[in-house]
């Protein structure tokens, strides 16, 4: 598990996630301080993060 920071595109406040290396799926997860759901995307090579989006889903 990689612990990785960024802004949620709700609040805007800096947060973190755990990043399981090998999940390659997009996947959904709630933010930790507005409780909004995040689409996260991660995409890692050799173990390391390469590639990493947050996008807010339209409700």
């Amino acid at each position: 598990m990689k612990e990785h920071f960024f802004q949620c595109p709700y609040c805007w406040e800096q947060i973190s996630m755990l990043l399981d290396p090998s999940v390659t799926a997009t996947y959904v997860e709630d933010c930790e301080i507005c409780c909004n759901p995040i689409e996260v995307s991660a995409t890692f090579q050799s173990g390391e993060l390469v590639a990493f989006s947050a996008e807010s889903i339209e409700q």
